[in-house]
């Protein structure tokens, strides 16, 4: 019997006391033995929510206070989390943890994306978009192949979305695509051929480096500044590599966190014009600022192809991102490369992303990022200090290594106290990387959870490491 989403407090049950019975010892480690075969034996499911604790009780004939004990060690292993007003989850990661010796499992701090929220309940806000989604739509047609680049609706969508940033655009020139990935891949073959240059920040998003490897291309790095990519630097680099595109990520750059100024973005798209070049803005974290900038989009909409996922401002679930183009036939091109490489979006994640954005769900999502992200960000400028930049309303900071440290054995230190991090070499594009690591905070369940991580990251700080005693025999 294999327990899913929709199975019932007693099959769960079931499951855990017919395992139960071949442990011996004590009561509650019974239960995280348990709880830990049934995840590995695929019978409960990442994701899955567990029986509240009184009916895990009842049906196990233990007492409340076992079935306490044995979910705090079970959050501690790293099988479960909880959020309060929500319930108790099998973690995501939990039937491929790598133990140590004292059970601690890894938290896994290297994808960015935004802190899990109680309020809004992002679950019942889940069942009750579909549920309307549903009532209002044909269930046919939103479960069949869709129109490239999205629905009229879906299309309007977006322009209203990224309205703050872009200002008003015809729907007729967004698109919505199956998230960033596909909408870069769909412009960079729209615009690149085997053996041209990307130009992109000296650190840069590791999906372009996939990518421009994937295509052929040549990427070459841009000096940066606390800006971000340095003007006269860009200037100098489309002069000596006559570039097909310009890449770029104004707003909370990844890694760095580095935002462009209102000047500096002028003066980005006065050197594209200059060398008529055309830009490729990335744009995942540019309506988290509290003060919203307006895009390279919104200063050059004849030169710039502008993609924004909601990733990070709703849900990386949601797989949805908005492209909009520098004209019709860019949009008809675009859409070609699409239909190529990805086809369509899934209608129920686009409609309901769309659905969100009309209601003002998708509004009360981003400002409950915001907050939590500005809350996660004091935190942890309260305990890193000035070793980190950051952004206050960012989902990740860039840490300077001690001295002691590069990066790469920084990261293997950490990962050995049971924290996964990134090395600046995955961002590097070419030339020696810093000595820093980028800490995603979204990560964490919560921020007692990001305080206990942000503690072991100071204490491999202060580490007093001495060269040429490894931990190896």
């Amino acid at each position: 019997m294999t327990a899913d989403r929709s199975a019932t407090p007693d099959i769960i049950t079931a499951i855990w006391a017919r395992r139960m019975a071949r442990h011996k010892g004590a009561l509650y480690l019974a239960i995280v033995e348990s709880l830990d075969e049934a995840i590995r034996a695929g019978e409960l499911q990442e994701g899955d929510r567990l029986p509240p604790h009184r009916t895990l009780a009842a049906g196990l004939q233990v007492d409340l206070t076992t079935i306490t004990r044995a979910f705090t060690e079970a959050r501690r292993r790293g099988l479960v989390e909880a959020t309060v007003g929500r319930g108790t989850f099998v973690r995501s990661g939990a039937s491929a943890l790598r133990w140590r010796r004292d059970g601690q499992s890894v938290m896994d701090m290297t994808m960015n994306m935004p802190p899990a929220l109680v309020d809004p309940p992002l679950d019942r806000l889940l069942q009750e978009g579909v549920a309307r989604l549903i009532k209002r739509q044909d269930l046919n047609v939103l479960m069949s192949y869709r129109v490239t680049g999205g629905s009229a609706e879906e299309r309007a969508a977006g322009a209203a979305w990224l309205e703050p940033l872009l200002g008003r655009r015809d729907p007729s020139e967004i698109m919505v695509v199956p998230g960033a990935q596909s909408a870069m891949t769909a412009v960079l073959t729209t615009l690149t051929k085997p053996g041209d240059t990307i130009l992109a920040e000296l650190c840069t998003y590791p999906g372009l480096r996939a990518l421009a490897a994937q295509l052929g291309l040549v990427l070459a790095g841009v000096a940066m500044d606390a800006e971000g990519m340095r003007p006269d630097a860009l200037d100098e680099a489309c002069a000596r590599t006559r570039p097909r595109v310009i890449y770029c990520n104004p707003t909370i750059q990844n890694p760095t966190t580095a935002t462009m100024g209102p000047a500096r973005r002028q003066d980005i798209v006065a050197v594209a014009r200059r060398h008529s070049v055309m830009i490729l803005e990335d744009d995942p974290y540019g309506l988290l600022p509290n003060a919203v900038l307006p895009a390279l989009a919104a200063l050059e909409p004849r030169r710039v192809f502008y993609v924004a996922t909601v990733a990070k401002t709703l849900s990386p679930g949601l797989r949805t991102a908005f492209v909009a183009a520098p004209g019709p036939d860019f949009t008809t091109r675009v859409t070609a490369a699409l239909r190529a490489t990805s086809l369509t979006t899934a209608g129920l994640l686009a409609g309901l992303t769309a659905q969100w954005i009309r209601g003002g769900q998708a509004g009360q999502i981003l400002h409950a990022i915001r907050q939590e992200s500005a809350a996660r960000q004091a935190l942890s400028r309260e305990m890193l200090g000035e070793a980190a930049c950051a952004h206050p309303q960012g989902l990740h900071q860039w840490l300077r290594v001690t001295p002691q440290w590069s990066s790469s054995e920084f990261v293997g230190y950490v990962r050995n106290q049971g924290l996964a991090l990134v090395p600046s070499e995955v961002f590097t594009v070419q030339g020696a990387p810093p000595e820093r690591v980028r800490i995603a905070l979204g990560a964490a369940p919560d921020r007692d959870a990001l305080r206990r991580s942000l503690t072991a990251i100071v204490s491999a700080l202060q580490h007093r490491r001495i060269r040429g005693y490894e931990e190896v025999v």
